[in-house]
């Protein structure tokens, strides 16, 4: 139960609910087809509202007999085959550069394969050797702490703050905890802030990690959403190197691509080692991906039409952001994601003034970060809003959320 309480410290969404469910929401002053009046608009989590494509529920309806079936140790032959080929078209891979056979596993979702990554990753420890640690951004998604707690190392959450660039860098930490340090959590485009890594970036952070043996686990989950150029890929970087992939996991989904979270369908590359040892957790933990979805995930990896679609939509959401916003709260851009991070100089006193008067429920920024070493949380001036809804809606919540502030 200690276990449990610490690592409930880290997820954000119960302590938005304890700052929030005790104020009625004001009203939007929305008046829009489809939002009942005087509904919230919930901008705290990055749950795409557009329907996902038709033919994942006619592929998952002609794959309906396999039900009775458990789901298969890795995956499906023609899922991992698939996913190989976008890996390939996506990244402009070298031919023969990924094994779908012994370097791809499917997995319900980036975040599940995040997590057993932790558990995977944890060496047998001496009785009196250092405590394994994991690094993070800071700030960061919640599952990377939790995941390292519930493996039973330190989550060390690394500055990714403006004068970084957004992104952590963990080159700079001393000696010592890159010595001890069994994983690293590395998200681009990032969540909150949707800075993407270059190419070279993603390079040296390989060879970090092949320096100081730890496993480097990449989180590319917003890989497909981006509002310029396609953001580079940890593949790409380590093709670029001679296309190893030792002491690298890369984690892919089709939450945000194909607009079905709820589908828990994606997968993991990597080493063959690592890919096994994921595995091992996976399938000791029941988080198998069943039949049904990996037939309706093999054809979403294929299909292209609905991933433009949903790219051009976020595009709009953005620049409709950049026309309310300007140059307000630190707006900028971001390379990826759907994500809005907003200084509003107390992000926690902003969300609660936004849910009080306005209806808007979105999440404050430290409950995405640790205080570091002097004290400050990186994430307090801010809050996180998600651009998940069509257009029209957003252009409403956005003009909605600047007249408050």
């Amino acid at each position: 139960m200690s276990a449990a309480r610490s690592i409930l410290k880290y997820y954000p969404f119960g302590r938005l609910s304890q700052l929030l469910d005790g104020h009625a929401p004001g009203d939007p002053k929305i008046d829009l087809p489809g939002l009942a009046k005087g509904a919230p608009v919930l901008l705290s989590i990055g749950e795409p509202q557009d329907a996902p494509p038709p033919f994942i529920a006619e592929e998952m309806a002609k794959a309906a007999a396999s039900w009775s079936r458990y789901p298969p140790a890795r995956g499906t032959p023609e899922y991992l085959e698939t996913c190989a080929a976008w890996l390939n078209r996506r990244y402009g891979l070298p031919p023969g550069t990924i094994d779908p056979k012994t370097m791809i596993l499917a997995i319900p979702g980036s975040r599940e394969g995040l997590f057993f990554a932790a558990l995977a990753a944890m060496p047998e420890r001496a009785a009196n050797g250092p405590a394994p640690a994991m690094l993070m951004p800071n700030p960061c998604y919640h599952v990377y702490p939790g995941a390292a707690l519930a493996a039973g190392a330190e989550p060390v959450p690394v500055p990714a703050t403006r004068d970084s660039g957004h992104l952590p860098d963990y080159a700079a930490l001393p000696e010592a905890e890159l010595a001890r340090c069994v994983l690293a959590y590395y998200c681009t485009p990032a969540n909150p802030q949707g800075a993407a890594a270059s190419g070279a970036e993603l390079q040296k952070l390989i060879v970090l990690a092949r320096r100081h043996d730890f496993i480097l686990a990449v989180d590319e989950c917003y890989a497909e959403i981006y509002t310029g150029d396609p953001p580079a890929g940890a593949l790409q970087a380590a093709a670029a190197l001679g296309g190893s992939l030792d002491n690298l996991l890369v984690f892919h989904s089709l939450s945000k691509r194909s607009s079905a979270p709820g589908l828990r369908c994606g997968f993991a590359v990597g080493a063959p080692n690592l890919i096994a040892a994921l595995e091992v957790m996976l399938r000791t933990g029941g988080a198998g991906v069943p039949f049904p979805t990996l037939a309706a995930g093999a054809r979403a990896w294929r299909e292209e039409d609905h991933v433009l679609a949903n790219r051009a939509r976020y595009r709009e959401n953005f620049e409709i952001a950049e026309r309310v916003l300007g140059n307000r709260y630190g707006f900028r851009k971001p390379d990826g994601g759907f994500f809005l991070w907003l200084d509003v100089g107390d992000g926690e006193a902003a969300a609660l003034t936004l849910w009080r008067e306005a209806g808007l429920r979105v999440l404050p920024g430290a409950y995405m970060a640790r205080p570091g070493p002097d004290g400050v949380n990186p994430g307090e001036a801010y809050i996180r809003v998600a651009l998940v809804y069509g257009p029209e809606l957003t252009e409403a919540a956005l003009n909605r959320l600047s007249e408050v502030l």
